[in-house]
Formats: C-alpha cells, sequence, structure tokens
C-alpha cells in the first residue's frame, strides 16, 4: 500500500462541537480522502471531558499547555511540540489562527516540513512591528497562507512582510448546509423551546455578549421603534461579560418584554428559524459565520459594512449599516419591518439562493484539497 502523507492541525483551543457544519478544520479533513491522508488533530490547551466530542481525524493529542507557558518566548512549549513534530515527521502542518502559525514559523527552521499552511481568522494578527518583522524574516517556500475572506487575504497582502500572490489565498469559509438545515427546528418548536412569543414578529441576532458585535446598538435601534411596531420583539442568542450592561440598558428604555437576551445555547444554529429576520450588528468580523447561519435559515440579513461581510450581505440582497451607527441601523430594520410576511419571506429566500450558489461546502473541501496537494507537489519537486 502507498504510504500516505502525514497531516497535523494545530488549534489553539479545544473548540470541537457535537456537529460540524461550520468548522472550518473539521470539513479540511473531510475534505482528505483516507487511503492518501493520516490525520492529527492537536490542541494547544484544553481537552474534551467525558460525554464531549473529539475531532474526526485519526488521532488527537491535547498538549494542555497553561495560558502561562503560551506567552511570551513560549519556549517550554516549543520544545514540546518540536519535539512531537520531530517524532512524527509530519508532511503538512496546518495552523489555525496566529499562536499556532507563529510557532512553527520558528520551529520550521530546522523541522523542514515541506509544506506548513497558516490560516488567518481575521485582522489585526499582524499589526504589530515585531509580529511582521518576524514574518518577513521567518516565511519561506514551505509556508501558504489563508484568509477566511477576501478581505482577510487583502488585509495580509497589505501588511507587507512575506505575504505574497503567489503564497497567499482567499478561500471563503463556508457551512455545510444540508446539515445545518437537517439541525433545525420548526418555527413553533424553536420559539416554544426558547420561551418565545408565538405570534411575534422576532428580529433575532447570535453572537457572544462583547464591545465588538455591536448589541447595545442594535439595542437602541430597535428602542426607537418600539412604539411604530409594537409586536415586534428583539432576541440575542449569547452570554458573555456585556450581559449585565445591556440588561441594563433594556431595562432603562422600557424594553422588558420586548428584548431577550437568551443566554448561551448549545447548538444555538438549532433556534434560528425561530426569527423573521437576522441582524449582525458587529464592529469588525472576519468573515461572520453567524451571518451565513442566519441565511441557511431563509431569513433576510442585516449586517455591518465592515470589509469581510460586504460581499456576503450584497449578495443576499441584504441591508449594510454603519458599523456602530444608531441612525443606520434604525433605517434598515424600519425598512424591513415595513414589508409584509410575504415580502419578508421573499427577502430569506434570495439570501438562501445567495448562500447556496456562493458558499457550498464541497467547494470549501475542494479548495483546501488542491492547495494541500499543489503545495506537496511543489516541495517534492523542490527536494529532487
Amino acid at each position: 500500500m502507498k504510504q500516505r502523507y502525514k497531516v497535523l492541525q494545530l488549534q489553539p483551543d479545544y473548540n470541537i462541537k457535537q456537529h460540524d457544519f461550520a468548522d472550518l478544520a473539521e470539513q479540511i479533513f473531510k475534505a482528505l480522502p483516507a487511503d492518501r491522508f493520516d490525520t492529527t488533530m492537536a490542541f494547544l490547551r484544553g481537552k474534551p471531558v467525558s460525554g464531549q466530542p473529539v475531532s474526526r481525524a485519526e488521532r488527537s493529542v491535547y498538549f494542555e499547555f497553561s495560558d502561562k507557558a503560551l506567552k511570551g518566548m513560549r519556549l517550554k512549549a516549543s520544545w514540546q511540540l518540536f519535539q512531537f513534530c520531530r517524532r512524527e515527521r509530519f508532511d503538512v502542518v496546518i495552523c489555525n489562527r496566529f499562536k499556532p502559525v507563529n510557532m512553527l514559523l520558528q520551529l520550521n527552521r530546522w523541522l523542514r516540513i515541506p509544506l506548513c499552511i497558516g490560516i488567518s481568522h481575521g485582522f489585526g494578527e499582524y499589526d504589530r512591528f515585531y509580529r511582521r518583522r518576524q514574518a518577513k524574516r521567518l516565511i519561506d517556500r514551505a509556508w501558504q497562507f489563508v484568509g477566511v475572506s477576501p478581505a482577510v487575504k487583502q488585509y495580509l497582502l497589505d501588511c507587507r512582510c512575506g505575504f505574497t500572490d503567489a503564497n497567499t489565498h482567499g478561500i471563503t469559509n463556508a457551512i455545510d448546509i444540508e446539515q445545518a438545515e437537517a439541525l433545525q427546528l420548526s418555527r413553533a418548536d424553536a420559539r416554544a423551546q426558547l420561551g418565545l412569543d408565538a405570534d411575534a414578529r422576532l428580529v433575532g441576532a447570535l453572537g457572544r455578549l462583547v464591545p465588538v458585535k455591536g448589541h447595545t446598538y442594535l439595542i437602541e435601534a430597535f428602542a426607537a421603534l418600539k412604539d411604530k411596531y409594537p409586536q415586534t420583539q428583539l432576541a440575542i442568542i449569547g452570554a458573555g461579560r456585556e450581559q449585565a450592561r445591556l440588561q441594563q440598558q433594556i431595562e432603562r428604555a422600557g424594553l422588558a418584554g420586548r428584548v431577550h437576551l437568551l443566554g448561551f445555547k448549545e447548538n444555538a444554529l438549532q433556534y434560528v428559524r425561530a426569527f423573521d429576520l437576522w441582524t449582525m450588528p458587529s464592529l469588525a468580523e472576519g468573515l461572520g459565520l453567524a451571518l451565513l447561519e442566519g441565511m441557511s435559515g431563509h431569513l433576510p440579513v442585516i449586517a455591518s459594512d465592515v470589509p469581510a461581510m460586504r460581499p456576503l450581505i450584497e449578495g443576499a440582497g441584504g441591508l449594510a449599516v454603519k458599523p456602530a451607527d444608531v441612525a443606520s441601523l434604525t433605517a434598515a430594520l424600519d425598512t424591513y419591518l415595513a414589508l409584509d410576511d410575504q415580502a419578508l419571506r421573499a427577502k430569506g429566500e434570495q439570501a438562501y439562493d445567495y448562500l447556496t450558489r456562493e458558499h457550498d461546502i464541497e467547494v470549501f473541501r475542494q479548495q483546501y484539497l488542491q492547495l494541500i496537494e499543489s503545495g506537496l507537489s511543489a516541495a517534492t519537486k523542490e527536494s529532487k
């Protein structure tokens, strides 16, 4: 039997979900034929407890480094990772997010792994001068890079520190639409499980309750329309440090019973059909998978006009709003809430059609398979 290529994916934290419809790392492994690739997933921090899911990789490794061990020079952690990779002799290492990329950039000077792929999920990773200087010094022919949207790819190129048109690619995140839809509850069941009014027109949002997600502006915009649309309610799925402050804002605006902070929900996508329209008022995003999740529920979308989300909003026929701009967000909500149910559903179908055309999971998988195969082919030619 022909020897299989050994592929390692490095993740900063254990984060495997029960369903992998939007898990980039798991979807990459699904792209790799088992007869040609031997797969390992490794996590720098964390590990599952009994009953929690594990990666679909043939093997999972949990380094369980402490936060302290991953700060500064990271000498002990880097030495352990070096020993592991040297022993296993991987052909490909895929690094998700900055910290794994940073560690492998340094270690591959000695490891000489033929193909390393660094995936950037957002902006700002190389804003610091010393990071750009290090990247410029260490990026070599073994490295390829991926931005999870065209905007993130452009961010990398604009850093001018070793990212080039030849080694930097834009592979837009996708979701497994068939799997996502199979998870979704009916409108009635979703509302019943969330404890929401069966007859209200419902504005929805999903995201951590942190400032960058912009929920405070969404609540303020909704408050401006509360009397014009008395049958409308707002519900936000997510938890975070801003919860108490947002709850106070709701009460001050007289929105108790009209705006609901639903907290963290396992497999939150199952509730998407509870809503009539989907909002994402973030101040910044690398791509915004929650926007694609809303589209999978056949919902019209309102989202912030940030570079990573602009083409998604436009393609879906949604409404783009200025980040942190209450007037812009209020106007967009007003536009959609003024539509009758049939017109609003038609906008949702437009968003769903865009999702199926432009964010097909099979295309995503094939792009990663092609990147890996072409990178290994180039490495083989160079070694001869």
